[in-house]
């Protein structure tokens, strides 16, 4: 499991244990993320990504190992240290009877921001989300996809050092989720850590560090590029020939000491798969072995980066074999 490298993390966890009855929980949890990084976590429903965030915000306390957020244990956070962290709970939590702009002052209170603070950070935020022309409305009139933004933009208005928000795209449409993930991106430029659960699992392209979960357990942390290559068994090249020569060219790569598996699309019968270890320098390899061994035209060579979700389902299906050869 790959670790991201900080002289100084902002966040850790070491064999971090809490379990609610026997077998719904987290167990044994273990990493470290620095500053200025947007750290993915996902996984199915229930698998714990929740219980995680409420850890490592103080609102649980770990039955088990410990927990460590800018110098800080959560569950006794000093009040200095939980003015520098952001927190977008999963369900809508602020006052259904104050407007949208009643609620962003009345957060901004709790931090103490003063008027004149509240009158330059609001707008900008308001104007992120897509609220202002809504900031008059009574929250409980808001759609749930516009109370989510609402839950953002308050979750920011302290600007924090380090923001947890779990689930924040949940309910919005794609194009604010593209905004959400660019404001993301524009916050770690600034230096801010951000710790993200998401159920789009596609997200997690746009993560630095993601960390996969199964049943209350994180079976895998890396970058995004790091995990395509332990679910596809390394790096995956889409090799397009005619027709006439794709078996044999198939049986020309699979007798390759590099070539670790080729596949063949039903679709498109020409195409095939190759699964090595290293496309950026092996691909040019391969494409000479074909050029002199075959007289196939290739019609395309390239490397294949396959989507998240197909990612996230091998790295799930992955997770379910070690579990049964465990049982067994």
């Amino acid at each position: 499991m790959t670790q991201p490298r900080a002289a100084q993390p902002f966040i850790t966890m070491s064999e971090v244990t809490h379990e609610f009855t026997k077998d719904v929980g987290v167990y044994d949890l273990s990493f470290s993320i620095p500053a200025g990084v947007i750290f993915g976590l996902i996984g199915p429903s229930g698998c714990g990504k929740t219980t995680t965030v409420r850890l490592l915000t103080g609102v649980l306390k770990p039955q088990r190992g410990t927990i460590n957020v800018l110098g800080d244990a959560p569950h006794k956070f000093h009040t200095r240290t939980r003015e520098r962290i952001g927190y977008m709970p999963q369900q809508f939590v602020l006052y259904p009877n104050l407007t949208v702009i009643e609620n962003m002052n009345f957060v901004a209170s709790l931090y103490g921001i003063g008027w004149l603070g509240r009158r330059k950070a609001i707008p900008p935020l308001l104007d992120f989300v897509e609220l202002r022309d809504a900031r008059h409305r009574l929250s409980s009139k808001l759609s749930g996809g516009m109370q989510r933004r609402l839950e953002l933009a308050g979750s920011l208005v302290n600007n924090p050092t380090i923001l947890f928000a779990d689930e924040p795209t949940a309910g919005i449409d794609p194009v604010l989720r593209a905004k959400v993930w660019e404001q993301f991106r524009r916050l770690r430029d600034q230096g801010r850590t951000l710790f993200v659960t998401t159920q789009y699992v596609g997200e997690a392209a746009y993560c630095d560090y993601v960390g996969v979960m199964h049943a209350g357990r994180l079976i895998h942390m890396d970058t995004p590029e790091g995990l395509r290559k332990r679910a596809m068994g390394g790096d995956v090249i889409v090799l397009d020939v005619d027709q006439a020569h794709a078996l044999d060219v198939a049986q020309i790569l699979l007798r390759q000491s590099i070539v670790q598996d080729v596949s063949r699309s039903r679709s498109k019968p020409g195409e095939m798969y190759v699964y090595v270890d290293d496309a950026a320098t092996q691909l040019p390899m391969l494409l000479d072995i074909v050029r002199e061994n075959s007289q196939a035209t290739v019609q395309k060579a390239e490397e294949f980066n396959p989507p998240f979700d197909d990612v996230f389902v091998r790295l799930m299906e992955q997770a379910g074999e070690s579990n049964a050869e465990t049982v067994h």
